[in-house]
C-alpha cells in the first residue's frame, strides 16, 4: 500500500517540484512516512544519505506535536457531527494497537514502531503513547529510536543491500 502510494505522489508531483521536497513531503504524511519517503526517493533517484535524513527528519517534525496535543484535538472534535465517528474509530484502532505496547511498556512501543509495517510507524506509536498518557520525554526518544530502525530496514529493502554497501 505504501509503495503504490508513494508510487502515486511521485507521479503526480514529479517535474513539478524537487524530488527532495517530494520525499519531505510523503515523510511527513501518516501512513505512508518515513516508510514511503524512502520508497519515493528510491524510485526518483535521490541518494541514499540525503534521502535517509531528510525522510527521518520529516517524520519525526509532528511526533512532538501529536504527543502534545491530539488529546486535545480529539477532546475538541468528539462532539463535532462529521468527526466523532472518525474520532471514536482512531481511538479503538489505538486501544487495539496499545496492547502490546501496554504489556511491554517502552519495549513495546519501541518493536511497534520499528516494525515497518502498515498501521505502525512514527504517527501511530504517538497516538498511542499520548493515549497511554506517556511522557513526551519517554516517548519522543523511544518514537525517535524506532524511526531510526525502521529506516535502516526500509533502506535495505528500497535501495538493497548491494547499493547500501557500495556507499560504505
Amino acid at each position: 500500500m505504501a509503495e503504490s502510494l508513494a508510487q502515486t505522489i511521485v507521479s503526480f508531483f514529479q517535474d513539478k517540484i524537487p524530488e527532495e521536497l517530494i520525499v519531505f513531503i510523503i515523510s511527513l504524511l501518516p501512513v505512508l512516512e518515513l516508510r514511503g519517503g524512502l520508497i519515493a526517493a528510491s524510485l526518483l533517484g535521490v541518494d541514499f544519505i540525503p534521502a535517509f535524513i531528510i525522510s527521518y527528519v520529516a517524520n519525526m517534525l509532528p511526533i512532538p506535536f501529536i504527543l502534545l496535543f491530539i488529546r486535545k484535538i480529539f477532546h475538541f472534535l468528539r462532539d463535532k457531527r462529521f468527526f466523532g465517528k472518525i474520532i471514536l474509530k482512531l481511538e479503538e484502532r489505538s486501544a487495539k494497537k496499545s496492547e502490546s505496547v501496554k504489556k511491554y511498556g517502552r519495549w513495546g512501543l519501541l518493536l511497534f514502531v520499528a516494525i515497518p509495517l502498515p498501521g505502525t510507524g512514527g504517527w501511530t506509536g504517538a497516538l498511542v503513547a499520548a493515549l497511554m498518557d506517556m511522557r513526551m520525554k519517554y516517548a519522543t526518544p523511544i518514537i525517535a529510536v524506532g524511526v531510526l530502525i525502521a529506516g535502516v530496514i526500509m533502506s535495505v529493502i528500497s535501495y538493497g543491500i548491494p547499493t547500501l554497501v557500495s556507499m560504505l
